[in-house]
């Protein structure tokens, strides 16, 4: 690792970055279960597994103890841990210092909007909010009544065309873009039973439901995703307690689930099937003057 000011250290090497920050992470495996799902993707599967540049990590050390971190794998945002109005300031001044890349920010609600103001006196770059989202843990599972008609079943490898239209599909109705190789994910995502269809009596799938590989005791739900002309039936719902059932059925300790604060249809079924909320989150792009 390179030694920094501002009590930040910066590093592409992700063993260094785990062996300083990992405890830190695993501490509240809740409100960083993006960083440990992303940072144990890298581990296992490559650090090309979200694109073709290097990953950047970040962690910030005080008085002996780690008190935050980020990681970047681009294309896609900054993603940090909890912050204070110091350390999101001092972070964007070592990132802009050092001429890196900021496409945007995704954190907590209150760390999002101070690293924005940060970045936006630092660079004059604006920012645009892409969603408002919170984070759900469950406590139990209770299944929608009435039920759609049909069953749950895992995907296979007969699936992956599906899955990867449906993949692209989902990134685009959430403003992201298929970042990734869309036949890259599937695969991914058949290799462990990560995707669960909800099927017709005829056997058509009309929704699916995925779940994240677990990882210090926690997993996530992600993504829930029901084409356009098939919603409104109860597909997602029964899903997603379909999969929320079998997740706490693997014993770890916490089952997330992240939703969109501008759909009250989908806060309001998640509540329904037992997912209690955690904390607020909020994804910003950042545009340049001019």
């Amino acid at each position: 690792m390179t030694s920094v000011t501002y009590d930040w250290r910066l590093t592409h090497d992700l063993d260094a970055f785990l062996g300083t920050a990992g405890d830190f992470l695993r501490s509240r495996p809740d409100r960083h279960t993006v960083a440990l799902t992303v940072t144990e993707a890298l581990r296992r599967r490559g650090m090309s597994q979200y694109g073709g540049s290097v990953p950047v990590f970040g962690i910030l050390e005080r008085d002996g103890a780690v008190r935050g971190a980020f990681f970047r794998t681009p294309p896609y945002r900054l993603n940090l841990t909890s912050l204070g109005e110091r350390d999101a300031r001092s972070l964007a001044a070592l990132l802009a210092d050092a001429g890196t890349e900021v496409p945007g920010v995704s954190a907590d609600k209150d760390t999002a909007e101070l690293f924005v103001e940060a970045w936006g006196l630092r660079t004059g770059a604006r920012a645009e909010r892409l969603r408002s989202e919170r984070l759900y843990r469950l406590a139990g599972v209770t299944v929608p009544e009435p039920a759609p008609p049909g069953r749950a079943r895992v995907a296979d490898a007969g699936d992956r065309d599906l899955l990867a239209r449906w993949y692209t599909e989902f990134a685009e109705s959430i403003g992201e873009g298929a970042h990734r190789d869309p036949g890259a994910w599937a695969d991914e995502r058949i290799s462990y039973g990560g995707i669960t269809f909800w099927e017709t009596p005829d056997g058509t799938p009309v929704a699916m439901a995925g779940v994240t590989p677990p990882v210090a005791g926690q997993l996530r739900v992600a993504p829930v995703y029901t084409p356009a002309p098939l919603r409104g039936r109860g597909y997602a719902g029964a899903v997603t307690a379909e999969v929320s059932r079998a997740a706490l059925a693997t014993g770890v300790r916490e089952v997330l689930l992240f939703t969109d604060l501008a759909n009250p249809t989908s806060n309001g079924l998640y509540q329904r099937i037992g997912y209690r909320p955690v904390s607020d989150f909020a994804t910003f792009d950042f545009m340049d003057e001019g």
